[in-house]
């Protein structure tokens, strides 16, 4: 089931992009930008064309298939960190049952720099 709805889902956002891309601009002529167009930019421009009903029926479809990926991501339960991986073996470890100092302090781990040597003295 997840794997179908990516897969529908991916095929939407291509379809969502060719049709974006394949429609013409309106009103990007130059004078446009200083109100000499003669169409409004958003005004009423007429019945849609049949590129911005597939775009329109692609965004909803994709709005939709992103909710539904949320909802089912969330219903997987999976580790996908190797932080969470190591949590959970560490935890599932047996503990060793011979020990009886367990609440006594860790020894002092060895110290890896060695003391610089000292300097020569000058004559």
């Amino acid at each position: 089931m997840y794997t179908m709805a990516v897969v529908l889902h991916v095929l939407v956002c291509f379809l969502m992009i060719a049709s974006i891309l394949l429609q013409s601009g309106k009103g990007a002529e130059i004078g446009a930008a200083f109100g000499g167009s003669s169409q409004t930019v958003f005004g009423s421009r007429g019945p849609g064309t049949f590129l911005s009903k597939v775009t329109v029926a692609a965004a909803i479809i994709f709005m939709l298939t992103s909710l539904g990926l949320a909802i089912l991501s969330k219903e997987r339960t999976f580790s996908s960190t190797v932080i969470d991986v190591n949590k959970q073996q560490s935890s599932s470890t047996p503990t060793h049952s011979g020990d009886t100092n367990h609440d006594a302090p860790a020894a002092p781990a060895p110290s890896d720099t060695a003391t610089p040597p000292a300097e020569p003295t000058k004559p």
